[in-house]
């Protein structure tokens, strides 16, 4: 595999092999996850919640807090009769 150098900013260049296999380019976001056995493992972020924004239309009123939270506490079964 390839090396790089820490810069005095702590920033590093990541190899274009190593970009290549996770498929990250300029502009891209990745994480550093430590695993079981202490290594520091980079993976590829793969998206924001902000990627959904917008996907799903509620047709209703808005919902309160409390309504939000007992949508939660009971889980989404369709039949949950909605009030304010």
């Amino acid at each position: 595999m390839s090396t790089a150098a820490v810069t005095s900013k702590g920033q590093i260049t990541i190899p274009v092999e190593v970009r290549k296999k996770l498929g990250v380019k300029a502009g891209d976001r990745v994480d550093f996850i430590e695993n079981d056995r202490g290594e520091i493992v980079v993976t590829p972020r793969t998206g924001s919640i902000e990627d959904v924004r917008g996907m799903f239309k509620w047709k209703g009123k808005p919902l309160s807090i409390a309504a939000m939270n007992k949508l939660i506490e009971k889980g989404w079964s369709g039949q949950l009769k909605i009030e304010d």
